[in-house]
């Protein structure tokens, strides 16, 4: 395996069913997926910007318009979904969680409770800024 290449042949064979194609569609072809597959795997797994993705996965913009594509037409859910569910169906996923709740802070605007009018300036500064958009 290559320095650039980030899926093996086995994992391959098993996402490109899950992908689309454009067989009997009208318009651009999709080229081969593999490339612009791993170049997004690559992406994420590096934590690098779109423009940064490697020449050989292609054109960085067509690298994340696919991802946007399959994104917004549901076939990332999708190929998890089928994932999971394979690897759930032969025991290797482990359902548990661990959920640790140290702090959890809220912006004070964040909150749906209400502040005494003492804190907020209340009615005086509601006036105030009313008068200055009139």
């Amino acid at each position: 395996m290559s320095r650039l290449q980030v899926l093996t042949d086995a994992q391959w064979a098993r996402i490109l069913p899950l992908l689309p194609t454009s067989d009997g569609k009208r318009g651009t072809r999709l080229h081969d997926h593999r490339p612009v597959v791993e170049g997004i795997t690559y992406r994420y797994r590096r934590g690098i910007a779109w423009r940064d993705v490697p020449a050989e996965f292609g054109p960085w913009q067509t690298v994340w318009k696919r991802h946007r594509r399959f994104a917004g037409d549901g076939t990332w859910d999708r190929v998890l979904a089928v994932l999971l569910a394979e690897a759930d169906s032969r025991g290797l996923v482990d359902w548990n969680v661990s959920v640790d709740s140290a702090i959890n802070r809220a912006h004070q605007h964040g909150t749906n409770l209400t502040r005494p009018a003492q804190v907020t300036g209340g009615r005086i500064e509601l006036h105030e800024s009313a008068g200055r958009a009139g």
